[in-house]
């Protein structure tokens, strides 16, 4: 009986994935939850931070709905796009995030915690380009991959001019000294490279090739360094290097299963430097305990399975390089952050995507999934599904509410309505033609 009950239950999720619009609602759905939780968590970390220095604890909050916000619009946007006016964009695109970088080293530029990644533009808020960047060199490199597809058996084809761009806009990050978004920018150009489908030996050369650059980098910088060497035992240092990531420890220490509450967290008030920015995590782990981390990876889990999936399935070959170099970045962001928080890794300043504070980064990745959403819609068969959901919601709404209880749709005829009245009439129109 329960071999018979596993079946079933293996069967029908089978089916479900089979199904043309579960990567469409699977995105959207976890988009919206990761979204959600991540609103909730800005509020409850940000809240003695926003009281003290601002005045309110909510103020840093309604600042995040506001970014949240315009990330919607923008993602909007993003979701309904057709492909080939997105891909007009892209050089422009790129054109902007290389000038705006460049701007980070004239006055317009700000330095914060030794990182002249910073902009200020005459907004309220500060630009961080460099997270716009991330999003840009994919679909550039998409766009590029999608136009020489049927060169890329050539590793000459991969590489070029692919590296040599990507590889000056994650040059002018390092210049910035933000080790950290550069490695991210490592990682997506290492994975578009992987993507597109570079020789093993040729990948293995610029691995080693970036991994050097990487840690000349770190090496400039001698508290960079000392934050490094310090995450292997940040407790032997823990009132300078090794100060944050004790701390982050000391939060997810005491949140045992359940936490200590929503809202009830102690690291916040003041020991926990970043609590609603990069180790946004270890509150989670203090205030929602094994139960709220758990959940988080099963999200970022599910987020990368659609991710992944939507990149195997789509039709469109810039949909498919973009969805892939997409959910590379999410997913290396979001590794890298929580290794962070567990002492895994070291400290080096990267946000939990959707669950961090901050506009900067918020928008492009919002903007991110919305192309997902889109790209989705090019996998086998969705189209026509979502033509048949709407059709149908339009003949319901026609009728006045739903379909009574016990009758068929007049579009529809049944089996056993076929089989036991030939007469009937079937429905005559023009077969449904899939959109790429």
């Amino acid at each position: 009986m329960a071999r018979t009950g596993r079946q079933a239950w293996t069967a029908s999720v089978r089916e479900t994935l089979a199904k043309p619009l579960t990567s469409y609602y699977l995105v959207l759905a976890v988009s919206g939850l990761l979204i959600g939780f991540g609103m909730v968590m800005v509020l409850s970390a940000s809240s003695v931070t926003s009281y003290e220095e601002l005045g309110s604890p909510y103020t840093i909050a309604l600042r995040q709905a506001g970014f949240l916000l315009v990330a919607l619009v923008v993602g909007l946007f993003a979701w309904r796009m057709p492909l080939n006016a997105l891909r007009v964009l892209v050089y422009p695109l790129l054109l902007v995030a290389v000038t705006l970088l460049g701007l980070t080293f004239t006055p317009l530029g700000q330095e914060v915690n030794g990182n002249r990644n910073w902009l200020d533009v005459g907004l309220p808020i500060l630009i961080q380009p460099s997270e716009i960047a991330k999003l840009t060199i994919i679909l550039w490199a998409a766009d590029l991959y999608a136009r020489k597809r049927r060169l890329l058996h050539l590793d000459r084809h991969i590489v070029i001019p692919m590296l040599p761009v990507t590889g000056a806009v994650a040059a002018l990050v390092v210049l910035q000294h933000d080790l950290g978004t550069a490695l991210v920018l490592f990682a997506i150009i290492l994975g578009m490279l992987f993507v597109a489908g570079l020789s093993a030996r040729t990948f293995l050369v610029i691995f080693f090739a970036v991994a050097a650059v990487a840690a000349s980098a770190a090496s400039a910088s001698g508290e960079r360094v000392g934050r490094i060497l310090s995450y292997t035992d940040p407790f032997a240092d823990v009132s300078n290097s090794g100060y944050q990531a004790a701390h982050g420890l000391m939060g997810l220490s005491t949140g045992e299963l359940s936490g200590s509450g929503l809202g009830a967290g102690v690291q916040k008030w003041g020991t926990l430097p970043g609590a609603h920015t990069d180790f946004v995590f270890a509150v989670i782990g203090e205030e929602l305990g094994l139960i709220g981390t758990l959940s988080v990876l099963v999200l970022f889990g599910l987020l990368a399975y659609v991710g992944f999936r939507i990149a195997r399935r789509a039709r469109d070959p810039f949909a498919r390089f973009a969805a892939a170099g997409i959910t590379v970045w999410l997913m290396v962001q979001t590794l890298v952050n929580i290794g962070m928080v567990l002492g895994m890794l070291p400290v080096i300043g990267i946000p939990l995507p959707l669950i961090s504070y901050g506009g900067s980064a918020l928008v492009p990745t919002v903007v991110a999934l919305g192309l997902l959403a889109n790209f989705a819609r090019t996998e086998p068969g969705a189209q026509a599904a979502l033509r048949a959901h709407r059709s149908r919601r339009a003949r319901r709404r026609t009728a006045g509410g739903t379909v009574p209880q016990g009758t068929v749709p007049p579009t529809t005829t049944s089996r056993r309505n076929d089989s036991t009245t030939r007469s009937a009439p079937r429905p005559v129109g023009r077969p449904v033609r899939e959109e790429g």
